[in-house]
Parts: structure tokens; C-alpha cells; sequence
């Protein structure tokens, strides 16, 4: 099976898992997948390359189906201008879609994943810009936590130390990101509508006959189906969608090459750049205006990149370069050949250009491919609310895995329903692919500028690039990009508006969800109750310990949370065993399962007190069929086996038992302590010790039942925690309310009172996310004033 494995952020290296029938040491597997990988790597990129067309290229490839018309909506005056505007499709898919973004931004990505949120994780790794301070150390250790190290006085050191020294700053980035990732949201919403439109838009071309509103209502019905089938997963036709869009890109560069064989070979001059400098110079301000639908050419780059965690980066540059780069330009050039002769058939240019002969079978293909492109794009923005919602900055959803066999595909209903109610409103209302055309430009152009800007800092903080290559590099970017961004905004009143409401909707819900998040996070830092309280309670907890294990949920990774205090003030008992549970999401794309738990003890023993933290990256889920109760009492289990045999055992056998450990589950996975010791040690001196509960230790378990003879404290521990979790497993959670104080500011008691409430109301709860047993949940009220 593939896995994509962690290059420093520069792109992934795809092998293949074999098994081995005779035993070989580390070096010599090592040595022999070296040698196997090359072997098969030609022929595993060119499969996943294939492959790659279906879910990454679709949205880029339907482009031809409107970017003529958006270009040249009032008609062609001046053939020339027609050689100009092809001049300008040529050089801005070149130097876009090819330079920038396949072989310069794709490398940027974090452990194979791609997007705005996937380059902020990346940058939160190497700079601390994370709004909630939830990390440690031992979050580092993990195996797919890659940062770098850089000289004091270097300029990426000065880059980080201004960073991370300027709040504004941190909240600047993190407003950039929110809006790359709405404009996402919103070309989710105008690329299913303009392509299926578009492609439909056939009909009526060859039978003039059919009305635009008859097109119009074949075009709803086909998203209607198109959302309402999300639920059942692509898996079972997703095989079909690589054949389809291959197809589809051969049938456009025939038909390209066919007409500019039969109609005019002299649109080919349009490879000199001369003619982009005389399109500008003669278009004047038209010439600037049609940059918002020459714009449309380069429409899926960015879903390119978000939909880069599918394949690894070198399968992607094979099918670009290889097939849809060179379908493309043929594709324009085939229609600028058609429209030199027809400059009245700029309306359905594509359509016109085909062949009577093979119209039909093209239409059906077209269609096929505008529904693929739909889904790539659909795809998209659910892995983006994905990401935000394990970043905090999404309300609670329900997401759910369509597929046991490919992790990718998950289905959000409620973004399903709200994206598809928008997506039918703009076809419905517009009717017009000008308009459309127009709003899909603005919101791709916004994404384009936020991309550019956040590579700049992963080009300093991550690759350290000089100083020279960045300004290269930023100076080209904002160049092209900000010349089309200036287009667009000419059209802002003839449809550009529209992706700026529906983003601006999406930002005040993503920015007042994240503001709320981070304010109920620092007011629960600020209230937690101290170890010295605790230690001071006694065994008893100053209450009567009743049997059972009670699992306290908390978004606190040390310290004793505020909920706990305010329950045993109001209760006369608790629980004989007490887990404060805490379930974070880190800035990386996932969290291997063995790494996934940190077991921690909170004051002595006979406390029977203790934290676990479950970690998980943007990418992972946390699922009914995970079995995390189980998991949980298996890692409390190990600690104590692994707590006992640190005490009881000498340091040879301690540390071979360790090194051995460390070599299966990953280097650095306990800590940097060269001692072994040293983590009993700091355990009994502050009552709470992070231990990792690796399930691998598992393996070990007959080493461990030698010394557990010896040990009849900790076989005491075991015997009684399983007893207790035998009586049975109550989930504590903290219903928190949070309002602003009587003297905040207005904006602050609107975001927090009105908007922030609303939103948990309306929203999944926390026992929902967890999976807990509603027999078995016990919400704890409190207020917070922030």
C-alpha cells in the first residue's frame, strides 16, 4: 500500500509496504526498498498520475467551456485582439498553473497535504503563531511534528522572532487564512454552478430552439443530484472519474488541433510574448477589463493544491505536464482558430468548434466532466471545514468517512446542504455564465494573493530560502496576480460581488467561532485550580470516594480544570479513579495511532489521579469504531505496568527495555532525557509526569510480567482500576456559557452574547463529537465571563 512519508515539508516520497519472508535487519530492508523503489516508482507515478486527472485537474480542465465568452462578452471588434487574449491564456497557464504552482507551491506541503490551513499547520511548527497555546514539548517529539533549527542572527531567526513578538501580526495571518479559506468555500459554490452550466449550455447552442431557462432548470437538476448523492461516497464510481477527465482532455486537444489545421494556423504566433505586450497596449481599459475571464483559464489551480493530499507531488507534475498542460493550449488554440474565422460564435465558442459528427458524444462527455469538477471542488471544501474544525476554527460538525479505503473521502451534511442551496441560488439567479464567470474570478484571484503571501513566509521559516529568491519569487507573484486582481475588481458590480458576501458569511462565522474558542480557552488557563489545592484535599478529595472511574473532559493539557473544582464543591462525592481526559488537535496532518495518548499521574498514588491527552492531527477523526475508551484505560494500564517497572527494576533492564521501544515506535517518542530514570523522578517530584503510552509496549508484555512478581503495589493499582472501570465509566463534561462582561466593549458583546451563542446552540455538542453514551454523561453547568 502507498504511504507518504514526512520530507521536511518539501514534498512526499511514495513507497511501496513488502513483506519480507525471511528475517533481515534494519539496513538491509532499508537497502533492498531502495533498490525496490526504483524499480517500480516509474510505474507507480504514471498509475497514480493517471489516477490524479479525476480529482485534481477537473475544475482546471472544463475552463475552456466559458473563458472565450467571459473574455470577449459584448463580441470579437479586432482579430488581433483575439491573438492577444490567447497570448495571455498561454503565458498565464505557463507561468501560474505550471511554474508557480505545480512545481514551486506544491512542494510546500505539509506531510502531502495541501490548502491554506495545511501551509498555516506548517508555518504554527516553525514559528509560534498558534492562537491557543495548547502545545508542549513532548509535542514535538512526534514522528510527523518536522521542524528546523536556524542560525540566531539568520534572516528566517528574525523572520520567526517578529513573528512571533507582534500579536497583530499572528492575527493577521490568521485572518489571511480565514479568507483564502472561504474564497475556497466560495469557489465551491460558483465552480459546480458555472461548469455544470456551462457544459449544459450545449443544448440550446445546437438547438437554438431551447430556451436559457430550460438550460437553466437541466443544470439545478443535475447539483441536485449531484449534492444529494455526496452521502453515498464516490468510492463506488470515483473509478470512473480518471477515464472521464482523461477523455475529456484528449477529445479537447483533437478537436484544438483539428481546428487549427482546418481554420487558421497563424493563431500560433500567439506563443510570442510580443502579442501580451500589444494586447495591453492596444486593449487599453477593455483590454484590462477582459483579464476577469481570461482570469477563468487558470480556475482550479488553487484546487490543484488543495486536493494535493491525494498524490504525491511528482504523479501531479507528470499529469500536468504530460497531458493537461498540453491539452489546454491546444484547446485555446483550436478555438482562437475557429473564432478568427466566426467571431460571431464567441457565445458557446467550445461547443461551435466541435465537429458535427461527434457533437453529441463531446456534450455527454462535457457534462460528465463539469460533474467531476464539481465533485473535486465539493471534495475540497469538505476537507478545508475538516481542517478548520480540528484547528478550532469551525463550529462543531458532523463529519463522517464515506470509505474504510480511502481516509480522503468524508461527507459534512450541514456544508452539503448550505453549499448546495447556495450553489443552486447563484445558477438559478444569474442564469448567465458572464456573471458567474465573473464571481468565480474574484474569489480565485483573493486565494491566488493569500497563497503567495503565506509561501512567503514557508519559503523563509521553512526552506530558508535567501532573501533574493523570495523577493524573485514575490515580486513575479504579485505581479500577475495583482494585475488580475485589479480586473476583477472591475466587475465587482457584475457578479464579483457575490464569492465576497458568501466569504465575508463564512468568515464572520469561522472568525467569531475561533474568537469565542480562544477567549473560553484563556479564562479556563486562568482558573484552573492549583496542585497545591489538590494535595491538600487528602486521599479522599475531601469527599466521599465512591466505586468507578470518572472521565473528566477538559481542553486543558496540564493544571486541574475549573469544572472539576466547581463539581466536587457541589457534589458530596466522586469517583475512586479520576482521568482528566484531554482530546487536542496539533498543527500537523496526523498523529500515528501508537503516538496518540500521554499518559500523566496528578498527585500520589493513592490519589488514583490522572491525565490523558489524546492527540490528533487536522487530518485524523475521531470515530465511533476508534474504540477510545478502550484505548484510554489500555494506555493507563501500560503507564502503570511501565511506572512500576522503572521503580522496580535495575537501570540496565529499564534502559534496554526503552532503547528497544524507542526503536519500534519512532526516536524521540519518550523524551530527550538520557536517563530513563529522570522521568520517575520528575514523576514523584511533581505528582505529574508525562509518560507516552505506547501501544507497541504491548509487545513487551511477557518482559514486563517478569518483574510484575515484585511488584505487588502496582499489581494492586491494576487489579483496583479494573474493578473500578467494572462499576462502571461516567463522562464528565463542563456545559460552559460564556458571556462578555457588563463593561466590554459593543462588538464584543455582539460576537460573544449573540453570534458565539448562537452558533454552540446550533451546533453539534461535545458529547456528539466524543461519541459518549448518553447514559453515561454527566454535563457539569458554569459561566464564564470573558
Amino acid at each position: 500500500m502507498a504511504t507518504n512519508e514526512e520530507t521536511g515539508g518539501k514534498g512526499g516520497v511514495w513507497v511501496l509496504d513488502q513483506q519480507f519472508d525471511q528475517p533481515m535487519d534494519e539496513e538491509a530492508k532499508r537497502l533492498r526498498n531502495m533498490y525496490q523503489e526504483k524499480k517500480i516508482s516509474t510505474a507507480i507515478l504514471l498509475q497514480l498520475a493517471f489516477q490524479s486527472l479525476g480529482v485534481v485537474y477537473g475544475d482546471l480542465g472544463t475552463s475552456p467551456l466559458y473563458v472565450f465568452y467571459n473574455t470577449f462578452p459584448r463580441g470579437i471588434d479586432d482579430p488581433e485582439d483575439l491573438i492577444g487574449a490567447l497570448s495571455v491564456i498561454i503565458y498565464s497557464l505557463t507561468l501560474i498553473p505550471l511554474v508557480k504552482y505545480v512545481f514551486i507551491v506544491c512542494r510546500a506541503n505539509d506531510n502531502g497535504q495541501g490548502g491554506t490551513f495545511a501551509l498555516y499547520s506548517l508555518l504554527c511548527r516553525h514559528a509560534k503563531l498558534k492562537a491557543i497555546p495548547n502545545q508542549d514539548r513532548t509535542d514535538e517529539e512526534l514522528t510527523t511534528y518536522s521542524s528546523s533549527t536556524f542560525g540566531e542572527q539568520s534572516f528566517a531567526a528574525k523572520t520567526k522572532r517578529w513573528l512571533e513578538g507582534h500579536a497583530l501580526m499572528k492575527s493577521t495571518l490568521l485572518i489571511l487564512v480565514l479568507i483564502g479559506s472561504c474564497m475556497v468555500i466560495g469557489d465551491g459554490i460558483l465552480t459546480p454552478a458555472i461548469s455544470v452550466l456551462s457544459a449544459v449550455g450545449g443544448i440550446n447552442v445546437r438547438h437554438s430552439r431551447i430556451s436559457n431557462e430550460v438550460v437553466v432548470l437541466v443544470a439545478v437538476v443535475i447539483l441536485v443530484l449531484l449534492f444529494t448523492m455526496q452521502h453515498h461516497g464516490t468510492d463506488k464510481v470515483g473509478w470512473l472519474f480518471a477515464p472521464i477527465v482523461l477523455l475529456w482532455f484528449l477529445l479537447i486537444g483533437g478537436i484544438g488541433m483539428f481546428n487549427i489545421w482546418k481554420f487558421d494556423r497563424n493563431v500560433l504566433k500567439a506563443f510570442s510574448p510580443l502579442y501580451v505586450y500589444r494586447f495591453f497596449k492596444k486593449g487599453g481599459k477593455d483590454g484590462w477589463t477582459s483579464l476577469g475571464g481570461i482570469m477563468l483559464s487558470i480556475t482550479g489551480t488553487e484546487a490543484l493544491f488543495a486536493d494535493l493530499s491525494h498524490f504525491p507531488v511528482p504523479s501531479i507534475q507528470i499529469a500536468f505536464t504530460c497531458v493537461v498542460f498540453p491539452s489546454l493550449l491546444l484547446a485555446y488554440s483550436g478555438q482562437a482558430a475557429y473564432l478568427m474565422k466566426h467571431s460571431d460564435h464567441v457565445y458557446g465558442a467550445f461547443y461551435h468548434s466541435i465537429p458535427d459528427s461527434i457533437y453529441w458524444p463531446v456534450f455527454v462527455v462535457a457534462t460528465a466532466a463539469a460533474v467531476v469538477a464539481s465533485q473535486a471542488t465539493i471534495t475540497a471544501t469538505f476537507a478545508l471545514v475538516k481542517q478548520a474544525l480540528a484547528l478550532g476554527c469551525f463550529p462543531r460538525v458532523k463529519v463522517v468517512h464515506m470509505s474504510r479505503k480511502y481516509r480522503h473521502q468524508i461527507y459534512i451534511p450541514e456544508v452539503n446542504w448550505i453549499v448546495m442551496v447556495l450553489c443552486i441560488a447563484v445558477t438559478a439567479g444569474f442564469k448567465n455564465q458572464n456573471q458567474i464567470g465573473n464571481a468565480s474570478g474574484t474569489a480565485v484571484c483573493i486565494v491566488m494573493l493569500v497563497t503567495t503571501l503565506l509561501m512567503i513566509l514557508v519559503m523563509i521559516l521553512v526552506w530558508h530560502c535567501h532573501w533574493v529568491l523570495v523577493l524573485i519569487f514575490t515580486g513575479l507573484s504579485f505581479l500577475m496576480e495583482g494585475t488580475y486582481f485589479s480586473a476583477v475588481l472591475l466587475k465587482v458590480n457584475q457578479g464579483g460581488w457575490v464569492p465576497l458576501v458568501i466569504s465575508a458569511a463564512f468568515f464572520i462565522i469561522m472568525y467569531v467561532w475561533h474568537y469565542g474558542t480562544v477567549k473560553r480557552y484563556e479564562i479556563e488557563v486562568h482558573s484552573k485550580v492549583s496542585m497545591a489545592w489538590i494535595l491538600g484535599l487528602g486521599p479522599s478529595l475531601g469527599l466521599v470516594r465512591v466505586p468507578g472511574v470518572g472521565l473528566v473532559y477538559t481542553e486543558l493539557a496540564s493544571g486541574v480544570p475549573r469544572i472539576f473544582s466547581h463539581f466536587i464543591t457541589n457534589l458530596p462525592a466522586i469517583h475512586s479513579v479520576v482521568v482528566f481526559v484531554c482530546v487536542k488537535y496539533l498543527p500537523v496532518c496526523t498523529v500515528p495511532e501508537e503516538e496518540r495518548f500521554l499518559v500523566k499521574r496528578i498527585g500520589p498514588k493513592n490519589f488514583h489521579m490522572f491525565r490523558c491527552v489524546a492527540r490528533y492531527g487536522y487530518k485524523d477523526l475521531h470515530r465511533k469504531d476508534d474504540d477510545f475508551e478502550k484505548k484510554l484505560f489500555d494506555s493507563l494500564f501500560m503507564f502503570l505496568r511501565l511506572e512500576s517497572l522503572m521503580e522496580a527494576s535495575s537501570d540496565s533492564d529499564v534502559s534496554s527495555l526503552l532503547d528497544q521501544q524507542t526503536k519500534q515506535s519512532g526516536d524521540g517518542l519518550f523524551s530527550n532525557n538520557s536517563d530513563p530514570y529522570s522521568i520517575v523522578d520528575q514523576s514523584i517530584a511533581s505528582g505529574d509526569s508525562i509518560v507516552p503510552a505506547d501501544s507497541s509496549l504491548g509487545a513487551n508484555n511477557a518482559v514486563i510480567s517478569t518483574h510484575q512478581a515484585g511488584s505487588p503495589v502496582e499489581i494492586d493499582e491494576i487489579e483496583f482500576l479494573n474493578n473500578c472501570k467494572d462499576a462502571g465509566v461516567v463522562h464528565i463534561l463542563g456545559n460552559t456559557v460564556v458571556r462578555a462582561r457588563k463593561n466590554s466593549k459593543f462588538w464584543k458583546k455582539i460576537a460573544i452574547d449573540y453570534l458565539y451563542a448562537f452558533l454552540r446552540k446550533i451546533c453539534r455538542e461535545n458529547s456528539v463529537m466524543f461519541n459518549i453514551p448518553h447514559e453515561s454523561l454527566l454535563n457539569v453547568g458554569q459561566i464564564f465571563y470573558v
